[in-house]
Order: C-alpha cells, then structure tokens, then sequence
C-alpha cells in the first residue's frame, strides 16, 4: 500500500442503504510539515548549533557546581538589597493593585454603559500588559534615575494591568441582584459598587493581588539589570566577575525569601477562598 494510500487517501465507509460516506482527511501531517519547516527556519535565524550545544554542555555543570557551593561570607551584603527587592516588590504591587479597582470599574460594561470608556480603558490594560516589566524598569530609570523607586514604578505598572484586566472580567460576571437594588433605592453607581459589587469580588481580589505580589518578588529580583535596585545589580556584578559562589549564596538567600513569602501568602489565599 503506497503512502498515499495510507495517509493522504481519504477512507470511505458504505453504510446499510448503500450510501458511502467519505470521511474527513486528517491535517495532522500537514501540521507536522509546517512545525518541521518553521523549526528549520528557527534554527538557522538564530543560529543554533547541536555541535556547540554538545561541547559547551559541561561547563554548565561546572557553574552549577559553584553555585550549589554558595560563600555564606559574603551574606551580610545580600541583605539590604533582598530587603529592597521585598519593599518596592510590596509597594508596587499593592499600590498597582488598589488604583486597578478604580479603572477595573470604568471597563466593566455593566458598571459603566459608555461603550468608548469600556473600551479605551481595556485597550490601556492590554497595552501596559505587553510592555515587559523589565523595558518599562529601563524606561523609569531614565525618567527617575537609577535606584528601587524605578523598580517600584515598573512593578506598580504591571501589577496596574495583571490586577485590573482579572478584575474587571470578574465584575462583569458577577451577580447584579444587590447593586440594582440599592440603585433602585436611591443610592449613586459608586455606592451600589462599593456595597453590592465589592463584597462579591473582595475575596478573589485579595486573593489575586498576594498572588501577584509573590510573583513580582521574583521580577524584582533581575530588575537591577537596568539599575532598578534589589538583587539584580548584585547578581548582575557578580556574574559579570564570574563569581558564581556568591551568585549562590544571593539565589539562597531570594529562594528562602520566595518560600516563605508564598506560603504565607497560600495560607491567607486559602483563607479568603
């Protein structure tokens, strides 16, 4: 049987009042020919090389071996920095957090009826979202100068549209029954927002926003790359001088900090759900 036969040839079945029936020709091996020319394509703008891959895989492991062998000395120095990293990962994502409610407000579609308002803000939540945490540290640090308030700014920014885009699709799925009511008493949108709506969404917002914090716990670590402050301008001087022990001990010192800020934060996640 040729290929043809076996892959591209469509199968027919007859049925009992003699009819046949063709079935569907599968798109799978035209799917994997695509991957396969995309990947080639990939290979050859980047430059991948198995050969280089092969021969240079050891010194991975020779890194890896001085990492793993961190120079407790040197961490003393790791603290301010990790301190710093913490406070403006803490500030920028509960302040981005508190102003995301404002704006989740106007793109909700069943809180705001101006459809251009609804959708100039999601467009400004979708804009800020693609800007890497990293380019707008750089861009802040040319407007503010070098230092953690640049970081602060570009965690803010991110936590201002990861919190605000999750929070305005929960408000345009929550239960109406209680904001119409207190609309229909009298009281004004942002009052029957604060009563009716919020109560509904608090538990998963707050939720959210620690969720959002332990994650700019780790972003805040490489924003000193761009001179954002934290634990990125030591990480980025000591792999510049190849000093991989003390790279170590500071990856020691943000893994404990990571460990213990994320179950303390699970603990209260799994409180409020």
């Amino acid at each position: 049987m040729s290929l043809y036969d076996r892959v591209l040839k469509p199968k027919t079945y007859k049925l009992t009042s003699g009819e046949v029936v063709y079935e569907k020709r599968s798109k799978t091996p035209l799917i994997l020919l695509l991957l396969l020319i995309c990947l080639i394509i990939s290979a050859n703008i980047t430059g991948f090389s198995l050969k280089v891959l092969i021969k240079n895989f050891g010194e991975f492991f020779v890194i890896l071996k001085e990492i793993f062998h961190p120079n407790m000395d040197y961490f003393n120095s790791v603290i301010e920095p990790l301190f710093d990293t913490i406070k403006m990962s803490f500030l920028g994502s509960f302040m981005g957090a508190f102003v995301a409610i404002f704006f989740a407000f106007l793109a909700s579609n069943n809180m705001i009826k101006n459809r251009i308002v609804n959708i100039v803000v999601k467009i400004l939540f979708s804009i800020i979202r693609t800007i890497p945490t990293l380019v707008s540290a750089l861009i802040f640090t040319y407007i503010f100068g070098l230092g953690t308030f640049a970081g602060t700014c570009a965690i803010f920014l991110f936590s201002f549209s990861y919190v605000g885009k999750l929070l305005y699709e929960q408000i345009e799925t929550v239960n109406m029954g209680a904001y119409e009511a207190l609309i229909s008493m009298g009281y004004t949108t942002p009052m029957a927002f604060i009563k009716g709506i919020i109560p509904q969404i608090l538990p998963n917002y707050l939720s959210t926003s620690l969720y959002n914090f332990e994650g700019n716990v780790r972003y805040a670590a490489i924003l000193g790359y761009v001179g954002a402050g934290g634990l990125g301008l030591l990480i980025n001087e000591n792999i510049n001088w190849r000093d991989y022990n003390r790279v170590g001990t500071i990856l020691l010192a943000l893994l404990i900090t990571v460990f213990l800020i994320e179950n303390i934060s699970g603990y209260f996640r799994k409180k409020l759900n």
